[in-house]
């Protein structure tokens, strides 16, 4: 991969794209592209596919993504699986008949199923039932998976998928209403330290949650671009997990707050846990580097520098 290759990002804004962004150009990579979405309408095929051939990218990454918590995948389960299949789909298809022979495509650890065997290897795809507070996405995400594996057969482009853990960082999502734990509690404990009040936080605290820092999985994305992947798929993630305890722990010694933690025990608890088996990946030369601590330290620099900048985001 030469320093001026071209190379497309979708969802050059996000949390992911914005971290891959950053990563290749302090690499040195000088001939990036990044459209927005009121610049390119990624759901419109027709669109896409003028878009590629003019600028003729040599590699595409797609970071583009429909996204939410729970409570969005079940208001909206069509637009989840119809809009994340249009986005990805439009992609992969336009860039196999514009020639592009490397493609990234990231998807999410929910594609695994819900009672699958911890840690979640990569062959434990399609091979029981989903969790059904977010099989939208998921069948969404497995079908561009599915689609990368059968260019990769059929026409033997370098096409592979990352799948990620639970990411945070930078430019992450702190709306208490639709983002994740590690960016929600992280607000929680910073308005707590201001008001002088204790924390109050579902469920016991026992469940085990695995987190990667977001810079770490843009190094993934570039080391993936970088080189010719044995396979279609991978997990991407530390390899190891902690209790929301221990991460609530963490949050509180890093924003410095001084009051109690409340678990308010009468709500749920979730999946007890949920751990990716990262060693394909770790086995051909990538593993993370930002520990729990540090990454939580950077996040949240970056969240008071951008306080006032921080929308709440509307369902």
């Amino acid at each position: 991969m030469k320093k001026n290759t071209r190379i497309y990002i979708a969802g050059h804004r996000g949390m992911v794209g914005s971290a891959v962004w950053r990563e290749l150009e302090s690499k040195g990579y000088t001939n990036l592209i990044g459209k927005a979405s009121n610049e390119l309408d990624l759901k419109n095929q027709a669109d896409v596919l003028s878009f590629l051939q003019k600028e003729k990218p040599e590699a595409i990454i797609d970071a583009a993504a429909r996204v939410g918590g729970i409570l969005a995948n079940n208001d909206y389960p069509y637009q989840f699986l119809m809009e994340n299949m249009q986005i990805q789909n439009n992609l992969i298809d336009c860039a196999l008949k514009s020639g592009i022979n490397k493609f990234i495509f990231l998807g999410s650890s929910c594609i695994y199923p819900k009672f699958a065997t911890q840690p979640l290897m990569e062959e434990y795809l399609l091979t029981g039932s989903l969790e059904p507070t977010n099989e939208w996405y998921a069948i969404a995400k497995i079908t561009g998976v599915k689609a990368c594996q059968a260019i990769r057969k059929q026409f033997k482009k370098d096409y592979v998928s990352l799948m990620p853990t639970n990411l945070y960082g930078i430019h992450d999502n702190f709306d208490l209403k639709t983002s994740h734990v590690l960016p929600a509690m992280l607000r929680k404990f910073h308005e707590a330290k201001n008001n002088n009040s204790d924390v109050i936080l579902w469920g016991s605290g026992t469940p085990m949650r695995e987190f990667l820092f977001v810079d770490d999985m843009a190094e993934a994305v570039v080391y993936a671009l970088e080189n010719e992947l044995p396979e279609y798929l991978y997990n991407v993630g530390s390899g190891k997990d902690i209790t929301i305890k221990e991460l609530a722990t963490t949050i509180q010694k890093v924003t410095r707050h001084k009051g109690n933690i409340i678990w308010d025990s009468e709500k749920p608890d979730g999946t007890p846990r949920k751990l990716m088996d990262v060693s394909k990946l770790k086995e051909i030369g990538w593993e993370y580097s930002t520990e729990l601590q540090e990454g939580v330290e950077k996040t949240y620099a970056w969240f008071l520098e951008n306080i006032d900048n921080i929308k709440e985001v509307k369902l």
